[in-house]
This record gives C-alpha cells, structure tokens and sequence, in this order.
C-alpha cells in the first residue's frame, strides 16, 4: 500500500516559458553521461494524474490520503554468475626476471665420520641341516656304555620305514655290596608308516632285553658269607611288542584308534600278555561334537610259584569301557563334560563289575594370556602289569598281585599363566581317591627251604593294594630368557591317608626339580639337571616274627645333580660330556639299594644320510 500526501497551500501558473524551461533543464539531465532520475518522473506523473490541473485560482483544497491496494508479489532473481575469468590487462604488471645462480666449492677440513644407520631385525637361526641317520657312543666309570641310533628311511612320497636301537649298560660293582651291581637295557623298534589319501597308518614292533639283580641286601638280617655266596641274585627281563595306529585324514564318524599287543616274560617262568584295543568316534550334536573313546584292556599271566607258596600264581583282567565327551569352547572357556564307564572282569577269580566316573573339566581365560583358571573332577579304572610295574622298580620279586586300581576320583583346581612375555606359571592343588592302588614294599626275608630263590633274602620288593586317599600342591615356573636359554623348576607336596596299612610306602612327601639348557654360541650348548626326593618309609620284615618285630625304616631325602657339556663342530660332528651324581650322594632310591656315586661320562654324536 503507498500513501500519496498532497498538501498545498497555493497554486501557481505554468507558463511555456516556465515549459520551456523545464525542458532544457530535462535534457540537460538527460545527456549521455548523466542519466535521468527516472524516479523523479514515476512520481511527478503520479501527482499529475491525481491533480485537476495547475491553472486554478488559489483555493484551499486541504489535506487528502490516497491508499493503492495491490498484492505483493515476490521476485527471485537469478543468481549472478561469473561467465568467465577475467583478463588481467594491467600495464603497471611487473615482469619476473629470471636469475642465474652458481655455487662456488671451497673444500673444508672435517674429522667427523657420520655413524652408518643399521636396520633392525630379528636374528635368524641358522637352519640345521636335516639327515636320516643318527648314531651316538658314550663311555663312561663304572664301565658304563651308551649307544644310541636311529634312521629312517622315506621309500616313496607317503611312506618311511624307521629302525631305532638302545643300549645302556653299567658293568662295574659297588664297593658297598657283596652281590653283583650290574645292569643292562637294550632295546631294538622298528615301524612303518604310511600317509595315505583318506587315512594315516603304520605298524611297529620291538624287542627289549633287560639284566637286574636283587643286591640289595638288608643289614639287619646279619647273612654269613656262605649264605651270600651262595645267592643268585641275576633277574632277566624279555618284552616283544607289536602294534599299530589309525588315523581318519577327513571329518568321519571313526577317527582313528590303537592296538597293542604285548608278551612279557623273565628268567624266572614268570610270563604276562597284555591286548590294547582303543577306537576313537565323533558324533555331532547341533553345532557341537561328542568325541567317545572305546577301550578294551586286556591282562593275563602267570608266576611260577607264590612268595611263600609253591603254587602257581594266575590272575587275568578285562576291561571294557567307554568314555563320551562334548567340548563346548567358548572365546575365553573351555567345558569338557564326560563321563567313564567301565566292566571289569577278573576272569580268574570269577567276579565282575560295573564303574562310573566323571570326566569334568573346565578352564576360564581370566587375564588374557597371564591368568587362566582351570579345574576339574576326572577318574578311572587303571590297568596293572608286571610289565608296568617292572618298569617302575625293577627290584621286585616275579610273585605279584595283579589287580586293577579303582581311581574314584582326582578333584583339582589350578591357575597357569604368565608372569612376563618369557616366564610362564603353574599352580595345581589336588584331592584324589584310589581303592587298590599299588604300594611297593619290602619283602620278608623268606629263606627257610627257599635258598635257590635269589629274591627272598629280604632283598625284592612287593606290591601291597591299599586305599589311599592323596592331597597334593604342585608349582612350577619355567622361563625362556631367549632362544638360547630356557630354564624351569617345580615342586610338590604332597599327603597320604591310608586305610590298612600303617605308611604309605616309598610315596615321598616333598619332590621336586630343576632344569636348564643354555647354547653358548654357535658351537657350545650345556645343560643341567637337578632332582629332589624328600623322606619315605619302608619296612623290613625279619623271618622269624617270634624273634624280632618288624621295623619300620625312613630313607633320607636326597639330591641328585647332573650336567652335560658339549662341542658341535658342524651339523654332522659333535662331542659332549655328562657327570651324574655330581655331589657324589650315595643315596638309597629304595630300601638297601644304594646308587651310584659320581659318573662321568663322554661320547660323540654323528649325523649322517643312509
């Protein structure tokens, strides 16, 4: 809306003077080069229009306001826009000149030699040279030998054949005992293997000699020397022993499994086989597998007579169990639920049964890599052997009780990690119940009408089947500082309850040990090994109990130091340097049995391709 005021006081006269005036003042406005006031005009033509004319006589016409009523209408102009860039014309633009610059050389004295930067990296091992051949010679005091080879033999892509042979042997005699020390172990393997499209395999068998003798006499009985001389104290140990595996290369059903199929005799008409059948399944369940092993143990044999008996002395066991288990791993757990079942059959003495055990255990990443928790409740029934037993004491007499031990359940919890990128830890403490577990003891001097026997002299060892209840703390750290040392030491604790007998026999309380292997250079490497056995307790037993109580005998605690030295000329030649028993300790490892003092020993190592 505009508003137009008209408030004149007085009219005047237009004369064409007064036009013609006005006109040459318009033009004059108007020249090129000075432009007109256009609004000017717009608003004298308005006022024109409005106006009845300028030759009026002189009348008030008062005041008057006229309002224009339109509707708005909005415009939107286009944006300007530059077309194009514009030229720079400017006759005042300077010119740059161009200059030419030159470098005069003055040389300069200087001492000072720049260090040379070097890359850093990580050191590569030199990579060893492979051979399919092996052979190492050691002698030693005590008329000790040592001999140890092995090679294998690749006859096409997927199939080697690999022969092994051991011997270690100690013909001298300690000055402590009258009856012969001597020892030797001689054993010979042989396997094929074949990696084939669906499945691995291979077979193996092997022969082993082994020569003890029953020296270790006690000193309460007080033997004259006609008695000793008169001892055959030689026991001879023969094992043959084929078997096989099976393994499925793709995802099946039937995993893989085992056999084994062992004869056990000795010098004494004592004679043992043992069968091992294991198959292993995998079946899934949803999204997860229930692995189960099949086991199948089988274990018979015969003594010649009974340690006080002349009657032969016959056991035979069978166990048949299976053990299912589904492994639910998780980003930081693992579950493994399961459980045993078992049928045991002492076929000889007609009396079978049925075992249950848990199979639990579980772990939980606490601390990334520095803190797992671990825990669980496993069991079983274990398999004896003479064979096994031998092994474990060679001083015992061929007229054992062989029966299966019922380990009800071993409870622990632990806690493994790391304490640093190179020391690693392991805590473990453990509640574990066994029925029938194998206690070695002394035998009862037994020599009335038994003089040929040379292991009735109190000098063998039994085996007693108690309950026994254990608890145990264990702990070890082991640290590799680098490539080139790697050191580690564990101990444990442990505590018996026993149901029958008065001890625990020869079950230490505290063991532990240390280790270390350290390659100096290129060419030297050195290691060292220390054991610990704590306090154990036997008992000898006289022969006549109406003469004398039997007594109850603790065996000290000992250490046992050894290292090793040695000089690797190249990849093929070495020699080295072992001392045993290096505090010359002549400890007793059981009752009566002492060991031997310091050994040294040296020998060479050659690699070689065949």
């Amino acid at each position: 809306m505009y508003h137009i005021y008209s408030n004149t006081g007085k009219s005047g006269y237009c004369t064409e003077e007064t036009k013609s005036n006005a006109r040459r003042s318009d033009m004059k406005k108007r020249q090129p080069g000075i432009p007109g006031n256009k609004y000017l005009w717009s608003l004298a033509f308005v006022f024109l229009s409005l106006s009845p004319g300028f030759a009026q006589e002189k009348e008030n016409i008062g005041t008057e306001t006229v309002d224009v009523v339109r509707p708005y209408k909005a415009n939107i102009s286009d944006a300007f826009k530059v077309r194009e860039v514009p030229a720079l014309d400017d006759s005042t633009l300077l010119k740059k000149k161009e200059i030419n610059y030159s470098i005069f050389s003055v040389p300069v004295a200087s001492t000072f030699v720049p260090a040379k930067g070097k890359v850093s990296g990580i050191e590569k091992k030199k990579r060893d040279m492979l051979y399919n051949t092996y052979v190492s010679l050691g002698l030693g005091n005590y008329s000790t030998a040592l001999l140890d080879f092995y090679t294998s033999r690749e006859i096409t892509k997927d199939q080697s054949f690999d022969i092994g042979l051991n011997h270690h042997s100690a013909q001298g005699q300690l000055d402590e005992t009258e009856l012969d020390t001597k020892f030797f172990d001689t054993k010979l393997e042989a396997a094929y293997r074949n990696a084939g499209r669906f499945y691995r395999w291979g077979v193996s068998g092997s022969f082993r000699h082994q020569i003890y003798n029953w020296y270790g006499l006690p000193e309460q009985a007080g033997f004259g020397q006609a008695v000793i001389d008169g001892i055959d104290e030689r026991q001879t140990y023969y094992t043959a022993a084929v078997g096989g595996n099976l393994e499925a290369i793709d995802e099946s059903v039937f995993t893989g499994g085992e056999f084994t199929l062992r004869r056990f005799w000795d010098a004494h008409d004592s004679g043992e086989n043992r069968a091992l059948l294991n198959p292993s399944f995998q079946f899934p369940v949803g999204e997860e597998l229930i692995t189960t092993h099949v086991f199948a143990d089988y274990v018979g044999g015969e003594f010649k007579r009974g340690y006080f008996t002349d009657e032969k002395w016959k056991y035979s066991n069978l166990l048949l169990g299976v053990n299912p288990n589904l492994v639910i791993d998780g980003e930081d757990f693992s579950i493994s639920l399961g459980a045993s079942v078992f049928y045991g059959m002492d076929i000889e003495n007609d009396d079978n049964d049925f075992y249950i055990y848990p199979q639990v255990k579980a772990s939980y990443r606490l601390v990334e890599e520095f803190v797992t928790l671990y825990g669980g409740v496993v069991g079983g029934l274990d398999q004896n052997s003479y064979y096994d037993l031998v092994q474990e004491n060679f001083f015992v007499s061929p007229t054992l009780g062989i029966t299966p031990t019922d380990r009800q359940y071993d409870a622990y919890v632990g806690m493994k990690g790391k304490l640093s990128s190179s020391i690693g830890y392991n805590i473990k403490g453990s509640y574990r119940a066994e029925n029938n577990k194998p206690l070695f003891r002394a035998n009862q001097v037994n020599v009335a009408g038994n003089e040929n026997q040379g292991y009735v002299y109190g000098n063998s060892f039994g085996v007693i089947y108690d309950d026994v209840t254990t608890y145990s703390a264990f702990g070890e750290i082991h640290a590799d500082i680098d490539r080139n040392l790697t050191l580690g030491v564990n101990a444990e604790i442990s505590g018996y309850d026993t149901d029958n007998e008065q001890e625990a026999w020869n079950l230490p309380i505290v063991q532990g040990s240390f280790f270390g292997d350290y390659q100096i250079g290129e060419h030297w490497f050195a290691g060292a090994n220390i054991f610990f056995v704590g306090r154990r307790k036997d008992l000898y037993v006289p022969e006549s109990l109406m003469t004398a109580e039997p007594q109850i005998v603790e065996l000290d605690s000992y250490f046992d130091v050894n290292a090793r030295l040695g000089y690797r000329f190249n990849d093929q030649l070495s020699v080295f340097a072992k001392a045993n028993n290096i505090a010359n300790n002549q400890y007793t490892r059981w009752m009566n049995y002492q060991v031997q003092g310091f050994q040294i020993l040296g020998g060479v190592t050659y690699k070689f391709d065949m």
